[in-house]
Parts: C-alpha cells; structure tokens; sequence
C-alpha cells in the first residue's frame, strides 16, 4: 500500500497513531459507501457521483477474467482486487461471458447456477474492498465457423438447439431477442439492486460482431436493461477507435438516449489508420475523450479501454516488457481525466502488463492526486497548454485550477523503443497567465506521482517555478 500522505506531510509518531483511528473510520465510511448506487451527478452530467451526492471518480482497469483452477483463479482474483484497492483503486471491469464465468455454456438459454457463484465471490471480493464492478454480458463475435475461437459461440446456433440461424438472426429474430431478455432475468434475480455493480455492458465491441442490426438490438436491450436495473448505470460498448470510419458510428452510441455515459476504446497501435494511434499515449488518450466530448451528448465520457498492442492487435505489445516503470499505464490513467473524462483511462493488460511488472502504484498515484477533489461541483473546464518543453492538461474549476504537465521528450518511443532514461527537469515553470482567473493566485502545490511527495510552490508573477522532476508531476492552485 503507497502512502496517503500526497499534497500533505509526513506523519510523525503521535500522528501515526491518530492516522491507525482515522484509517479503521474510513474502512467503516468506504463499507458505508458500498451500500449507494453510482449516478450520473445531477450537479455536472459529466461526472459520477454516488446517491447521497459523494463524488466518484472510477480509477480502475480491465479485469477480464482469471486463469487456473477454480481455486488458483479465484485466488488470483483476490490478489489482483487486493492490490489495486490496496492503491487507491475501486472500479474493475469482468467479462461474464469469459469461459470462467460464462453461465450460459452448456446449451443456449440454459443458465449454470454453479458458475454464477464464482461471479458471487468476485462481487463479495470486490465489495468489502471497496470496489465497483462493470459487468458486461456478452463478447462473442460468430454462432459458428468464426476465425476466432475466443469470439465464437455456436451453441446459439439453431443446429447446435440454438434459436439463430446467423448473426444477423440473433440480432433481428424473435426467438433470440426473448431469449437473450430471459438471460437478463437471470442476471436480475440474482443481481438485482446491487450497489457493488457500477454498470451493466450489453456487449464487449458489439460492431466487431459479424452481424447486421446491432444497433437497433442496442437501443432495445439497453430499455430491457434499465427496467431490470434501474439503479445501475446501463451501456454499450463498441470498437477500438483507429479509423474515420468510426466517427460517426461513436457519434451515433454517444448520442444514444439509453447509453447511460459515453465510452470509447482506443490503443497504441502501429497498425492503425489514425496517425494518432501511432505517437505519444497521452495524446491518443486525451485525444479519444476530446473526440466523444466534442459530440456534446451530455454525458460523462470514459476511456474505457486502452493499452498498446501489437499492428493490428495481434497481440499484448511487445515493448510492456521493457516498460518496468509503467509509463504507457500512467499515461492510460492521467491523460483522459485531465482531458474531461469522467475518471482514468482503463488499461486493457491486467494480467500481461499490469500485474507482471507489479504497476499496481500508478493507481495510488492517481488516487492522491484528485484527492479531495469534487468534479461535479468545480464545473471543470479542460484547458490546454503548451509551455516548452511540457504539455498542460488542465482543468479549470470554481475554486481550483488542477493540472497534469507531462515531458513532451519523454515517450513510449524515446524510453521504451529508444531505451533513453527520462531526463530530469530541473528548472521548469508553469505559467498561469493564459489561465483565466488565475491572476489573484498567489501559492500552489506540486505533486510527484513518481515520488508520491508533494511540495509547495509560491507562484511569483504568475508563474510557478516547479521542483526537478521526471515525466510528468500534478499542480494544484487554489484560487
């Protein structure tokens, strides 16, 4: 566990033991927290908060699924929740159609009750640590002879008793739409009016499935969703955004009435048709949450998956394995809420990158740095700077102005590909004067999320001197 101490000081002996008393109350005040529902804030559509009006910001990642026996894979489930809750993280995102969860494995519309209790323990897990879960119903891409056997499904097929005879029939037909209800039934009566569940997902990338008419199975089943969970959130998923041709078809999934918040995938990629894909992370990220946002569907917008892979996503990128530090991670996590996300950007590598080079302290580092922060009650306005040698994302609100600075020479591609040590800075400074209403700041905090220590930093002619640092730090002013 990373200290709690960010923006803050160091402890001494006596304050130790008052923290022991302060951290049991919060356990007790997070256990609390548990038992209310996540909304979209009534105060700003463009953030989370929770039903009694706390504000919630996801800081999580992708937890598709475990590996193992049931017992080595639900043990390493625990492992996994442990250590991000353990850093400041509560939200994961699971797959129950992953064949270790899948209910429905056996026979179309034949539901196994002992596979459901493993998605019971990973809820009671998540739960008493104080993380929400995404639950996405669905991945399958085919019903039979598809190339991707992870994607294929041919138990819904009407020659293995199925009720479709392609996918084009699963989304249209009858028999497969009252069927695929029934299946949401099931869910409801075992899951009904559960806060630990941040949102229900009908489908993992549903316009990569082979079939037509996904989107009007979209709007239909995301109704069916609401009248089962009304207070759960509800969404559809759809594709990595690398090409145009995904513009319209996002703008459209945004803009829809029953997607409850706006979400978006996106990858380095050197596979991609958008040059974007292909540079710094930070950039691809903020860049894909810009894009939903510029859309104005009011809703919060999320960078719900994102990571690097190899052209074309045939594989985890093989860089992860040089990237000890976790720069392509903490990119993924910072850029999309300094851009106007709703929370971090959400890593797709759990297992591959994430837990092999033990990065579970990008998650704290975040946590620390949006501490005590109310999105819904700042009105955050994303501002964009480009000072020398730093890009400025930051966010202007009612009484602070917060900012990620992070080393424009310092990438994936100078330090992972070209195995260059991030430099030090050692004499940077932000200056506030294209920040409007800054004018009256007359001290600020910096945050290192690489160091987890903070300092204070007077601001003198309107500008801030920051202390030497590597890649990226946090500022906050105050005004």
């Amino acid at each position: 566990m990373r200290s709690q101490g960010s923006f803050g000081t160091k402890p001494n002996s006596v304050a130790v033991v008052l923290a022991c008393v302060v951290y049991v109350a919060a356990g007790v005040a997070a256990a609390g927290q548990m038992e209310r529902f996540v909304r979209v804030s009534p105060r700003d559509c463009r953030y989370f908060e929770l039903d009694d009006g706390t504000p919630f910001i996801p800081n999580g990642l992708n937890m598709i699924a475990p590996y193992g026996s049931e017992r080595e894979a639900l043990a390493l489930m625990e492992t996994w929740i442990e250590k991000l809750s353990a850093n400041g993280g509560n939200y994961i995102r699971l797959w129950l159609s992953n064949g270790f969860f899948d209910v429905e494995h056996e026979k179309s519309g034949q539901y196994d009750a002992e596979k459901a209790r493993r998605i019971d323990a990973v809820l009671e897990m998540a739960r008493s640590r104080g993380v929400r879960v995404k639950m996405t119903i669905e991945h399958f891409r085919t019903i039979g002879g598809g190339r991707q056997s992870w994607a294929d499904k041919p138990l819904h097929h009407v020659s293995q008793g199925g009720p479709a005879e392609s996918m084009d029939d699963f989304f249209a037909g009858e028999k497969s739409r009252a069927q695929f209800k029934r299946k949401l039934d099931f869910y409801r009566d075992r899951y009904g009016h559960d806060p630990a569940i941040f949102s229900w997902e009908l489908w993992n990338e549903i316009d990569a499935a082979s079939g037509k008419g996904y989107e009007q199975w979209t709007v239909e089943m995301l109704a069916e969703l609401k009248n089962r969970f009304p207070k759960n959130l509800v969404v559809q998923s759809l594709g990595s955004f690398d090409n145009d041709s995904k513009r319209d078809r996002y703008r459209r999934f945004s803009l829809m009435a029953g997607n409850d918040y706006a979400q978006v995938h996106r990858y380095l990629d050197l596979g991609a048709r958008l040059e974007v894909c292909k540079g710094p992370v930070d950039v691809l990220a903020a860049d894909a949450v810009r894009e939903l946002l510029s859309y104005g569907c009011g809703k919060p917008v999320i960078l719900a998956e994102s990571g690097a892979v190899e052209p074309g996503h045939s594989g985890p990128f093989k860089l992860y394995a040089a990237d000890t530090a976790g720069i392509i991670l903490h990119d993924v996590l910072f850029a999309p809420f300094f851009a106007g996300s709703a929370g971090t950007g959400q890593i797709w590598h759990w297992d591959h990158y994430v837990a092999k080079n033990d990065l579970w302290r990008h998650f704290g580092g975040f946590a620390a740095a949006v501490k005590g922060i109310d999105p819904p009650t700042e009105d955050f306005q994303p501002v964009v700077l480009e000072q020398s040698s730093l890009r400025v994302y930051g966010l202007r609100g009612r009484t602070v102005f917060i900012a990620w600075l992070r080393d424009k020479a310092n990438t994936w591609q100078s330090e992972l590909a070209g195995r260059q040590a991030a430099s030090v800075i050692a004499d940077g400074t932000l200056d506030l004067g294209a920040v409007e209403t800054l004018a009256d700041a007359r001290a600020a905090a910096v945050y290192d999320p690489w160091s987890d220590k903070s300092v204070g930093a007077p601001i003198i002619r309107g500008k801030i001197s920051l202390p030497p640092f590597s890649r990226s730090v946090v500022v906050r002013v105050y005004r």
